[in-house]
This record gives structure tokens, C-alpha cells and sequence, in this order.
């Protein structure tokens, strides 16, 4: 493992990413020890403060833990698919925000991969996994709940749908698109979605769910996701109206000349 002085990159990043690509290629191991931070730095041929700080870059990303005395040190952890879902949602949220993905392609994207586990979703659901989108449409019903609140229980409610396929790799890339992206929708149509049609949606998952209907299930998420791109489409077109001039109004350079 090497670093190039020439990279543009600081050290502590290029330490960290020499460390996890040893991860990922096995040549280091679950739960091996890495060498002592002294070490690093000879082998690195960088202070260890940079070591240091390379080691934190690594246990933020849940790649190595730390333990302390005599037999201690930094090891590499055994990475869950659920310690990643955190990562996975700041990822989709910022790729969203910094790219200005409009309601419709996230729209698409959430539904189509949420689409995606239906099957898997109506044969292996549990009845933890249906007790969980029950309790949501419970609370999704209480008049008084918040529109926070209402937006958080709908992300449980799909996340307990996508959960119920059973595959960590469907729940992991899905992370991002029902936390992300729901949120995101939620925040554009809240103002004008109705809550009693929502939860009837849901039900209608539910009952699928439970029947282990696939096809039902399915045809439940195409129709919540033509009733979302229609209230996108609705809101949208209001705000442009509010938003355009009125004819004859004039403008504030008009008014003041």
C-alpha cells in the first residue's frame, strides 16, 4: 500500500483509500488487526497524526472499529448491509438536491424500484413486516398528526414493503429511493394530497400483501404513483399560474418610471 505525492488528494485520504481498497480486495480480512498506527506512518512515511486521521475517515465509514488496552487497536469490522443505509440516503438526498432532479424522474425511479420488490415482497412479507404497515396506516389516520409526521410514517410504511422481500441488497439500493425520494415528493405534494386516499392506497397493499398477490401489490404502487404524478403535475401548474404576471400588471421598473 502506497501513496502518491503528486496526487492532488490529501494524505489521510490516500491512506484511508488504500486501506479500504486491502478491505475490499481481502487482502485484509474481517476482524484482522491493522497495523499499529507507528507502523502505518513508516509505512506510509507520513506523521501520525495523518494515520490518525486516515483511521477516523475509516471508522466513519464503518470499515474498521477501534478498541483500547493491551490487545486493542483498529480492526477490520464486519460492515452490515443496515450500517450502510445511512450513506446510501445522504448520497440520494445530496445527488438530488445538487442536481436539481425534477418530481417526475424521481417519481419514476422510486416507483419502478419499489415495483421491482413487489413479487419478492407478496412471497416472503412476514407477519412482523405486515404488523408494521398496519400500525403506519393507524397512525396515518390520526386527525391530528403533522404533515412531518405523516411523511415520516408513509417512509416506514415503504420501507417496511421493501424490507418485506427479504434481500439486504434490494433494501440497501432502496434506502435511498424511499428515503430520499419520498420525502422529497412528500414535501412538493403535501399541500394538496388527500390523506384518506393515501391510506386506502395503502390498505390496498396491505390486503395484497396478504394475500400474496404480486400482480395486486403491483397494480397498488402503479396506482399511488399515477395519483402522486398527478398531484406533482397539479401543484406545479398552480405555482406557475400564482407565479406568472397578471396581464396588465405592471412591473416594478414600470411602476417606478
Amino acid at each position: 500500500m502506497k501513496i502518491d505525492p503528486d496526487s492532488s488528494a490529501d494524505f489521510s485520504a490516500q491512506i484511508a483509500k488504500a486501506i479500504r481498497d486491502a478491505i475490499v480486495a481481502g487482502d485484509l480480512i474481517v476482524d484482522q488487526r491493522l497495523p499499529s498506527e507507528a507502523e502505518l506512518a513508516d509505512q506510509f512515511d507520513v506523521s501520525r497524526p495523518t494515520v490518525r486521521e486516515a483511521l477516523k475517515r475509516l471508522a466513519a465509514q464503518s470499515l474498521i472499529r477501534t478498541q483500547r488496552g493491551a490487545t486493542g487497536g483498529a480492526f477490520v469490522n464486519r460492515l452490515r448491509f443496515e450500517d450502510a443505509y445511512a450513506q446510501a440516503v445522504t448520497t440520494s438526498t445530496l445527488l438530488l438536491s445538487m442536481n436539481a432532479v425534477s418530481f417526475d424522474v424521481a417519481c419514476e425511479a422510486r416507483y419502478a424500484l419499489e415495483r421491482a420488490c413487489a413479487p419478492l415482497s407478496a412471497t416472503r412479507r412476514t407477519p412482523d413486516h405486515l404488523a408494521t404497515m398496519r400500525a403506519e396506516i393507524t397512525r396515518q389516520s390520526e386527525p391530528g398528526l403533522s404533515d412531518e409526521a405523516f411523511c415520516a410514517s408513509d417512509v416506514t410504511f415503504h420501507r417496511a414493503l421493501v424490507d418485506a422481500a427479504g434481500n439486504p441488497m434490494l433494501s440497501y439500493q432502496l434506502a435511498g429511493a424511499v428515503e430520499a425520494m419520498q420525502p422529497l415528493m412528500n414535501m412538493i405534494t403535501f399541500t394538496a394530497r388527500s390523506r384518506e386516499r393515501i391510506v386506502m392506497l395503502h390498505q390496498n397493499m396491505v390486503s395484497t400483501l396478504e394475500a400474496r398477490d404480486a400482480l395486486g401489490t403491483e397494480a397498488a404502487l402503479a396506482a399511488l404513483e399515477s395519483y402522486t404524478r398527478d398531484l406533482g403535475h397539479t401543484v406545479v401548474a398552480e405555482r406557475q399560474q400564482r407565479d406568472r404576471p397578471t396581464k396588465g400588471a405592471k412591473t416594478k421598473e414600470q411602476s417606478s418610471a
